[in-house]
């Protein structure tokens, strides 16, 4: 572990369970829009399915399957009951359970990444005088997960790596899906 904490950057990616303590189900009135656009999402984060595998699912449709609740032509299928994503670029990834009749009573989320908008000036290196009071993002998250390195070297990649796998630990053993 002291390696991948020595790989960390400033920006950390934030660990999500879809749902906060209600997690993945069809019962308990969850707004998982509500849930959604409470959030602000970014590349690198993880968002975590935590159900009854016995009960329920996760599909990943495309967007015209969200807005119909069609499970016919999934992207993908999981069915562990703990099942994790990682957030590789921006843009929407949508989400619904396949259960028979859950998605038609609200069980679909519609996951937003948006673009970071374009800096107008390089930002300034920190003050040796004075220490920054500006929190990083993920001190505003329920659950962290390591830090997420910028960039597209090899370090990176093994960096990634670890936060993968520390990520995964961090949830039980979660398989995280969509790492390309």
């Amino acid at each position: 572990m002291a390696a991948a904490a020595g790989m960390a950057t400033p920006s950390a990616a934030a660990l999500y369970k879809v749902g906060d303590s209600a997690g993945w189900t069809a019962t308990g009135n969850v707004n998982y829009s509500a849930w959604a656009s409470s959030k602000t999402f970014h590349v690198g984060d993880i968002i975590v399915f935590e159900y009854n595998a016995e009960v329920d699912n996760v599909l990943e449709v495309t967007r015209e399957a969200y807005h119909n609740c069609s499970v016919l032509s999934p992207i993908a299928a999981h069915a562990t009951g703990s099942d994790a994503f990682l957030l590789r670029r921006t843009g929407h990834r949508f989400f619904l359970s396949g259960a028979a009749g859950h998605c038609t009573i609200g069980q679909k989320v519609n996951i937003r990444v948006p673009k970071l908008p374009r800096a107008t000036a390089p930002a300034r290196p920190p003050s040796h005088a004075s220490s920054s009071s500006t929190p990083n993002r993920a001190t505003h998250t329920k659950e962290n997960a390591a830090a997420v390195p910028q960039g597209t070297g090899g370090a990176a990649r093994r960096s990634l790596g670890w936060t993968v796998a520390l990520a995964s630990l961090a949830i039980g053993g979660a398989a995280v899906a969509s790492l390309n």
